[in-house]
């Protein structure tokens, strides 16, 4: 593999050399997005399974492979990594690539307890590192335009959020997420920490005195996706709005995953589709639909990789911080301490 000064990575002429530590589904997603940002990044792929690293750096013609996380952690040669495995090993892997020397990019749910995000921030200070939370959902066309849209007062003052991921998604009986040990806690928690940054993230503030958790009782029929699956959450913004996220993995939604989620203002309605396909605005003057980002990176990882790059290349915190991670993990125990 190439070998270069690691100062190097600070000239946009340079690409940021990082390894993806572990070769599963979210690999593979991160990947396909990482084209747009050829001559930027080049990617490796590290794994316990050698041939699975292997066949990873075929499919998206990867710069190497690595037999273990600890061989691409130690090589100088490699400035950033991704730790995309289960979150019972985030941690671990995490402050091993900091105390390295490396740039971090940890998938979402960073880690279980916020413990742990104290300790890393305080190995990443310490060390000088850009670490970013994986929150693609922060960086997505839609996000981007809901908040420019309420900063705006499109609709006025707010009043009601009301967000909808519901959909029948189970997960087969040896997936790993329904070992709450490795996932970090139910579905909500493994995946609804998306929706949740959502509502959290649009301007106003949601307070973590003011959020409750209500979680229906557990299916006794399914025998292969044994998780709690569905919660509903109850919050207040520090503007006065109030706001509720509805959660599901088992109840079927219309086309199999088109949802409608609606911000209430006294001046207008937006109404969009959770996923962000579509946006349509009814405030003052003529009402008007949008597509956001007309289908480009629709999810925004691509985004999201952008924001890594340059926060390692301008030496700054990327805008999904350890910070910002942190407030939602304040809105996730509050949560869970006061589920019912």
């Amino acid at each position: 593999m190439l070998r270069y000064h690691p100062n190097c990575v600070n000239s946009p002429d340079v690409p940021v050399r990082l390894a993806f530590l572990g070769c599963g589904f979210i690999t593979r997603v991160h990947s396909r997005h990482l084209k747009a940002l050829k001559g930027d990044v080049v990617a490796s792929y590290a794994s316990r399974d050698a041939a699975r690293a292997d066949a990873f750096c075929r499919e998206f013609q990867g710069a190497g492979t690595y037999p273990s996380y600890t061989a691409a952690i130690r090589d100088p040669a490699i400035d950033a990594v991704v730790v995309a495995v289960p979150p019972r090993f985030h941690l671990e892997l995490a402050l091993q690539a900091l105390d390295a020397g490396k740039h971090v990019l940890v998938e979402k749910p960073a880690f279980p307890r916020m413990a742990d995000y104290e300790q890393v921030r305080g190995v990443r200070d310490r060390v000088g590192r850009v670490l970013l939370v994986g929150e693609n959902d922060h960086y997505k066309p839609l996000a981007v335009y809901l908040r420019r849209l309420l900063a705006e007062r499109a609709v006025g003052d707010l009043v009601f959020g009301h967000f909808s991921s519901i959909v029948k998604r189970l997960k087969t009986a040896g997936d790993w997420r329904n070992d709450e040990a490795m996932a970090g806690g139910d579905a909500f928690f493994e995946e609804g920490i998306h929706w949740l940054h959502l509502a959290a993230s649009l301007g106003p503030r949601i307070l973590p005195r003011t959020i409750r958790g209500f979680r229906p009782a557990r299916s006794q029929e399914d025998r292969t996706d044994t998780r709690a699956k569905s919660m509903m959450v109850a919050f207040q913004y520090d503007n006065g709005a109030v706001g509720s996220l509805y959660y599901s993995r088992e109840i079927p939604s219309f086309f199999r995953g088109l949802r409608l989620s609606k911000l209430f203002g006294r001046q207008g309605v937006i109404t969009f589709e959770s996923n962000g396909l579509i946006v349509l605005v009814r405030g003052r003057g003529l009402p008007r639909i949008r597509i956001p980002g007309g289908f480009r990176d629709l999810r925004g990882y691509q985004a999201m990789y952008r924001d890594f790059v340059g926060a390692i290349r301008e030496r700054r915190a990327p805008e999904m911080s350890l910070e910002r991670a942190i407030e939602d993990q304040r809105l996730m125990d509050a949560i869970y301490a006061s589920v019912v």
